[in-house]
């Protein structure tokens, strides 16, 4: 590939009680713990109970893998070592927003201001994947063929079937909390960069906004990284299947570079018709159906992932990360996050179990430093 389509990933940790698994507005000590070699890898969010780690710009898959299992693994350690754990769900399963405590600071006091009980009651956990594009034209280009498979990737990263205390009946409550605010969900179709600035530029005129990073779309144009970002994730449970659904996202991207490069158009469907799948991906993540517009009829989630990687199957061993996606056939055996965390309700009719399950999963396949200063990482 002429272009190096990099890679990196956010994602956005609770931080829980081990006692009483109920959220702890704890991010300053987990900072404060972390090691010197997290850096700026690792920052506070807007309530105090939810911490974010980062990986660096990783060059492939590869890098991608040893750096999540790195620096959650770091994040870990700071967090036991305070008396803490963390978990990686799209919603805790019976916290609730009410209690929880906004971080200080100027941006947040400000979108409290602007955003009222929208701003409190955002208490989720996503996850944002992004991958390097060539130049503006080509990521607005890819963002608008991409947008079809927004819908497929939500339902393989499902996690957030509860909220405050309520089995919610759909596998990403997470989407349906964020749809509130402004300026999120499926973008539209753009012609062009131009017509993207201009957009950014009329809501900063007219006191909408005053950055582009106030613009939530479920996949966007990320302000300065120069990479398209994905947020329509939410923050999958266990590593090695974030590190796979990252991989997928990754291989769509170079998938979709590869046909534009060709001159082989990608056939574009209207946002409304893609919302629908997005909808259904919500309400019943893997095992429910999303709609094949060009067929005009309902298709298995588990028949379309084979689809996908029929699709993308001619640049994964060009991006080396064939072996990576293998966790993603695994979900359909054993189910998303959601589906764990409801069999265990399930059998145990227990929020607490399911949030010490949540904590058991995200801990597994991480590199957990022995000591905060030294020693070698074991994988737990």
């Amino acid at each position: 590939m002429s272009h190096r389509f990099t890679i990196g990933v956010e994602e956005e940790f609770q931080i829980v009680d081990p006692a009483s698994g109920e959220l702890r507005s704890h991010v300053s000590e987990l900072m404060e713990a972390s090691s010197p070699g997290l850096g700026e890898q690792v920052k506070r969010e807007m309530h105090q109970s939810i911490i974010e780690i980062g990986t660096k710009i990783c060059a492939d898959v590869h890098e991608l893998d040893a750096d999540m299992r790195r620096t959650r693994g770091e994040l870990v350690r700071a967090a036991e070592s305070r008396g803490l754990q963390v978990a990686a769900a799209g919603t805790h399963p019976f916290s609730s927003w009410i209690d929880q405590v906004i971080s200080p600071g100027e941006r947040y006091q400000n979108i409290v201001e602007e955003m009222g009980q929208l701003a409190r009651s955002l208490l989720i956990f996503g996850m944002h994947v992004h991958v390097a594009v060539p130049d503006r034209t080509t990521m607005i280009d890819l963002m608008n063929m991409a947008r079809y498979f927004l819908p497929h990737l939500l339902a393989l990263s499902t996690s957030s079937p509860f909220w405050m205390g309520r089995d919610t009946g759909l596998k990403s409550f997470r989407t349906t909390v964020f749809r509130r605010f402004p300026r999120t969900g499926i973008p539209d179709h753009l012609n062009s960069w131009n017509q993207y600035e201009d957009y950014v530029e009329l809501l900063v005129r007219l006191h909408c906004i005053d950055n582009a990073k106030k613009i939530w779309w479920d996949v966007r144009p990320h302000p300065t990284f120069g990479t398209l970002e994905f947020r329509i994730f939410d923050v999958v449970t266990r590593v090695d299947e974030g590190i796979a659904i990252a991989a997928l996202t990754q291989a769509i991207v170079v998938k979709l570079h590869r046909l534009y490069t060709r001159n082989m158009g990608f056939r574009m469907y209207h946002r409304a018709l893609i919302e629908e799948n997005k909808w259904r991906a919500a309400r019943w993540g893997i095992e429910g159906k999303l709609i094949d517009f060009g067929k005009q009829a309902e298709v298995p989630m588990s028949v379309l992932i084979e689809e996908l990687f029929e699709f993308v199957d001619d640049v994964l061993d060009e991006l080396g990360s064939r072996a990576a996606l293998e966790p993603t056939r695994e979900i359909f055996r054993h189910g998303t996050s959601a589906e764990r965390q409801l069999r265990v309700y399930k059998e145990t009719g227990d929020l607490q179990a399911v949030v010490r399950h949540i904590v058991a999963e995200t801990r597994e396949g991480v590199s957990v430093p022995t000591s905060s200063a030294a020693g070698a990482p074991q994988s737990s």
